[in-house]
């Protein structure tokens, strides 16, 4: 096959992932034109063809896909070359290409703002999904760092607590059990019980929690993300079982506060990992380093920092920013 350039490779993968000609132009900030010459191009270097119409689509051949992810690895190739020869001079670059479970998403961003400042040549590329969407990221290497609970079982994985993780029941302001104390889990399935689906770290704490204490587990309602619940609870439509990094904004508003469970808050841990003997980029190195030395204290900042007005939020959770 005849040598290609990065353009044209480029132009593959972005007509493979767009799906138009047009639109891979306008991620590229070229022309159309330019874009169909890469591929006119790249198909005589192939001596195959390899898109085809599809409707108002363009779809690839077996051949076209074959390509595009050879393609893909070799971009990625280069741009970790120039990542590492910028570490070499000295300066930490590239694109952090990082995926979350949909708990985590509330504690990424103060960390994320930490280290990108003084910073200024890393990029992010943060994705957030289902535990299962984050470990099939991991495993097809979309990314190269993972935040999770627990480290998954379908592959290995070198993973690193950086954090406690606490979850709690929250109801809506006026809801009966506030007043009560110790309320014992079997009450809780009088009021519709919000919880995750499985396969979620939540739900696999709160199953462990009853499991733990001998009492039925009675759902009221599972639903596939945080804020589903959030909204649902916070509607007065259930009591809702949910991490207390998720809730700081509604607590601190008054919209959800956390009821006096017994056995709650549990506290799980937070890892960062990334597929055993798999060698990341340094900027991936340099934030699992960060995340790891330094992420429990951000955590423990931004809940102070969510509580300084008043110390509302404190009466309101009664949970330490250190659970």
């Amino acid at each position: 096959m005849y040598p290609a350039s990065f353009k044209q490779l480029q132009a593959l993968v972005q007509v493979a992932r767009h799906q138009s000609v047009s639109r891979a132009a306008e991620a590229m900030h070229v022309t159309q034109p330019a874009v169909s010459l890469h591929l006119k191009l790249l198909e005589e270097a192939a001596g195959t063809p390899l898109t085809r119409k599809q409707g108002r689509n363009i779809q690839m051949t077996s051949a076209g896909e074959l390509l595009v992810g050879y393609a893909e690895r070799i971009l990625k190739l280069w741009e970790e070359a120039g990542d590492e020869i910028a570490a070499f001079k000295g300066v930490t670059s590239g694109t952090l290409r990082i995926g979350a479970v949909m708990t985590a998403e509330h504690l990424l961003p103060a960390m994320l703002v930490r280290f990108t400042t003084g910073r200024p040549h890393v990029r992010i590329r943060l994705q957030v999904g289902s535990r299962p969407e984050v470990i099939g990221m991991l495993s097809r290497d979309e990314i190269d760092l993972a935040i999770m609970g627990t480290p998954p079982r379908e592959f290995p994985t070198s993973a690193s607590r950086f954090a406690r993780h606490p979850m709690a029941f929250y109801a809506a302001p006026g809801h009966p059990l506030l007043k009560a104390r110790a309320i014992a889990l079997p009450e809780l399935a009088e009021h519709n019980l919000l919880v995750r689906e499985r396969g979620s770290g939540t739900r696999a704490a709160v199953e462990k929690l009853y499991q733990d204490a001998g009492a039925p587990l009675s759902i009221g309602s599972e639903l596939s993300s945080n804020e589903a619940i959030k909204q649902m609870t916070a509607a007065g439509l259930g009591v809702g079982f949910l991490s207390v990094h998720a809730c700081t904004l509604e607590v601190r508003n008054k919209l959800l506060l956390a009821l006096d469970v017994a056995g709650t808050p549990v506290s799980a841990d937070w890892h960062v990992m990334h597929k055993a003997g798999h060698a990341i980029p340094t900027v991936a190195a340099a934030f699992h380093e960060f995340i790891v030395e330094h992420g429990q204290q951000v955590i423990h900042d931004e809940l102070e920092r969510e509580r300084r007005p008043g110390g509302a939020r404190r009466r309101a959770t009664g949970l330490s920013a250190k659970a």
